[in-house]
């Protein structure tokens, strides 16, 4: 396993990672989570990202039950959630003071620990003065209740504006965003938070990294009935895959997979290991409903070895999306 720096904080995570949206508590209950997760702790991976929104909590549950049934050391584990959504009520959704001090001790309580190392504002919150979220967030740094805390789907202008009132009222500011980032969506890691890798140290945990399966390749010839796009509450999903949009990115997955079949792996690896190439992205968060699943996705870290300046320009010719950067207008 590499372990990368979290932006520029002290902590390391794997490169590698394995998230619970979807999975735990929902799709899959607590015998196949345990293998999944002792199949990728073995593997080297020490980061297990979660929210209290998932499985409207139960994966934070069962994720919890994993960890206290494999006696695993608490000190080799980083654990996060992401608070915003925790319920129906007026009060049970945002990021306000109340809000985000009962749902991380409802999420520390499904979760049986003390403390999660890394705590996520899962979206930006309109209605909330940004100096009442840095203040919280601040709070339960220095109360031991997390140690990093981070933004989800925020923007560069909005993480800066996080930034500055840390900065100016002596808070803890925010050094991690996790941001969707896939083949298909590039511009917010490559472009928008440019400048914030080197002007506040931003780490990225990226999620999605296969955009919701389309990068596996199991929709080349159609819909299989055991994929994740044929489960109720997905036709979100198969919806896309059947616009003009979502069969173009099918077109593009079928020759990512001629490219993969060259290097002798799969398409799914070649997606992920093309993430891990971003020297900006800290973790690329994977998500498995089976043991075998993750021992896969792991070998990605070898298939980027494989990935030298040649085949990545053969992916950005299938691609033809990349972000272009800001003009300069003195040439």
């Amino acid at each position: 396993m590499e372990y990368r720096h979290l932006g520029s904080s002290g902590l390391q995570v794997s490169a590698l990672s394995l998230g619970a949206w979807v999975t735990y508590g929902g799709q899959v209950g607590l015998d196949i989570a345990m293998e999944c997760m002792k199949a990728a702790y073995d593997s080297g991976v020490n980061f297990f990202d979660n929210a209290e929104v998932y499985a409207t909590g139960n994966a934070e549950i069962v994720m919890g039950e994993v960890v206290q049934k494999m006696g695993w050391k608490r000190s080799d584990l980083i654990i996060s959630t992401k608070l915003f959504w925790g319920g129906n009520g007026p009060n049970d959704q945002g990021l306000s003071r109340k809000h985000l001090t009962e749902g991380l001790h409802a999420s520390l309580k499904r979760l049986q620990l003390e403390y999660v190392d890394l705590l996520f504002c899962h979206r930006p919150d309109p209605e909330t003065p940004i100096e009442e979220t840095v203040w919280t967030m601040t709070q339960f740094i220095n109360q031991g209740k997390a140690f990093y805390w981070g933004t989800s789907e925020w923007s560069a202008v909005q993480i800066m504006e996080a930034y500055a009132v840390a900065r100016r009222e002596h808070l803890i500011p925010p050094t991690m965003e996790q941001p969707e980032y896939h083949m298909f969506h590039r511009d917010r890691v490559e472009k928008e938070y440019h400048r914030l890798y080197k002007e506040i140290g931003l780490g990225t945990t990226i999620w999605s990294p296969l955009a919701s399966g389309i990068l596996t390749g199991k929709y080349n010839n159609g819909v299989p009935e055991d994929s994740r796009m044929a489960l109720k509450g997905y036709e979100w999903l198969r919806k896309h895959l059947d616009s003009d949009k979502g069969k173009e990115e099918i077109a593009k997955v079928r020759q990512l997979t001629t490219v993969a079949d060259g290097l002798g792996c799969s398409t799914a690896q070649l997606a992920l290991a093309w993430c891990l190439k971003n020297p900006n992205v800290s973790t690329v968060i994977t998500g498995a409903s089976r043991a075998s699943q993750v021992q896969e996705n792991m070998k990605a870290l070898d298939v980027a070895a494989q990935l030298t300046p040649d085949v990545m320009e053969q992916i950005e010719a299938v691609l033809k999306n990349k972000p272009k950067p800001a003009p300069n207008y003195r040439e």
